[in-house]
C-alpha cells in the first residue's frame, strides 16, 4: 500500500463490527510498527497493553471520558510509557519527549491498520489511575493513550475540506 495513500484515507473509525475478532498475528503487526516508531535517542520507552475483556474495555471507556467506540472496539491498545527506559540524560525530559515518542508510535499503528484492513480511533487517558489499577500498570510506567481497534462497520466521509497546501508552508520566514 502507497503511504500517500494510507495518510490520506484513513479515518477514525467510530462504529465496528464487534463480533469479527481481529486476529493475534494483525494485532503484533500492528504493534511492530510501533516498535519501528522514532523515539528521543533511540530510548524505545514504549509498552503496549491489549485489552480485549469487553469488561475492561467498558472501564477503559468509562476512564477516557466515556468513549462508546472502545466500548464497541474487540481491542482496545493502551499505550504507555515506560519511564525506566530513559536513560540517564533524557530522563530529566520525560515530560517533553513522552508525548512526542507515543504520538509517533500512535501514528505508526494506526498507519498499520489501515494497510490491514482494520479501524481506528485514538482516544485521551483521562484518568490514568483507574486505568492503571485497572490493568496492573506499575507506576514508572505512565499510561499515555488508548487506540480502539476492530474491522469498521461504518467508515465515515473524507473531510469536506483541508486546508490549502500553501496556507500552511512558510518558506524561509513566517
Amino acid at each position: 500500500m502507497d503511504i500517500f495513500e494510507a495518510i490520506k484515507n484513513r479515518r477514525s473509525i467510530r462504529d465496528y463490527n464487534s463480533s469479527k475478532r481481529v486476529p493475534k498475528d494483525s494485532i503484533e503487526k500492528i504493534i511492530e510498527a510501533a516498535r519501528w516508531a522514532p523515539s528521543a535517542g533511540n530510548q524505545q520507552p514504549i509498552e503496549v497493553v491489549v485489552v480485549s475483556e469487553k469488561e475492561k474495555r467498558d472501564k477503559l471507556a468509562a476512564a477516557s471520558g466515556n468513549a462508546p467506540y472502545l466500548k464497541d472496539s474487540p481491542v482496545a491498545l493502551v499505550v504507555c510509557v515506560n519511564h525506566k527506559k530513559y536513560a540517564k540524560g533524557y530522563d530529566r525530559a520525560i515530560s517533553f519527549f513522552m508525548p512526542m515518542d507515543a504520538s509517533a508510535a500512535m501514528q505508526n499503528m494506526m498507519l498499520a491498520a489501515y494497510a490491514l484492513g482494520l479501524g481506528t480511533c485514538w482516544d485521551s487517558v483521562l484518568n490514568k489511575s483507574v486505568i492503571r489499577e485497572l490493568l496492573n500498570i506499575p507506576e514508572h510506567v505512565e499510561p499515555f493513550s488508548i487506540l480502539a481497534l476492530g474491522y469498521p462497520s461504518k467508515i465515515p466521509e473524507k473531510p469536506p475540506t483541508r486546508r490549502k497546501l500553501e496556507e500552511m508552508i512558510h518558506w524561509d520566514k513566517y
